[in-house]
C-alpha cells in the first residue's frame, strides 16, 4: 500500500504556498506537494495527477478558490478540500460547509497544516 500522498495547495500568494508547502514537508518529507497560484490552475493540475487533499485559498485573481471548489469537489466527490482564507465572512464559512469544504482562517501555521492533513495520515 502507497502511503505517500498528493497536496494540492492553491494560492496566488507564493509565500503562502511555500509556507504551507515546506509546513507539509516537514511533517512528511516522502509526500508530494504541487501548487497553483490560481483556480483555473488548480483544475488543470488536479485534473493531471488527482490530489489527497487540496487548501485552496477564497481570494484570488481569475476563478476564485470558492467556484474553483465547487467545480473540484464536481469531480472529485470524496477528495478532501480546504478552504485556507482570511475571509472569515459568515457567508464563506456556510458556502464551504453547504459543498461539503472545510474552512480553517490565516495565516498557515504549521499547527493548522497538520490538523487538515491528519485525517490523510489515518486514511
Amino acid at each position: 500500500m502507497d502511503l505517500r500522498k498528493t497536496v494540492l495547495i492553491v494560492d496566488d500568494s507564493r509565500v503562502s504556498r511555500m509556507m504551507a508547502r515546506q509546513y507539509i514537508l516537514s511533517l512528511h518529507a516522502d509526500w508530494s506537494v504541487e501548487e497553483a497560484g490560481t483556480g483555473e490552475e488548480a483544475i488543470l493540475k488536479a485534473n493531471a495527477f488527482t490530489p489527497d487533499l487540496v487548501l485552496m485559498d477564497v481570494n484570488m485573481p481569475g476563478m476564485g478558490g470558492i467556484a474553483a471548489a465547487e467545480s473540484l469537489r464536481k469531480t472529485f466527490p470524496l477528495t478532501p478540500i480546504s478552504l485556507l482564507t482570511a475571509n472569515v465572512q459568515t457567508a464563506t464559512r456556510e458556502r464551504a460547509a453547504a459543498l461539503g469544504i472545510g474552512f480553517m482562517e490565516k495565516p498557515i501555521t504549521e499547527a493548522r497544516i497538520a490538523q487538515l492533513i491528519l485525517p490523510l495520515e489515518e486514511a
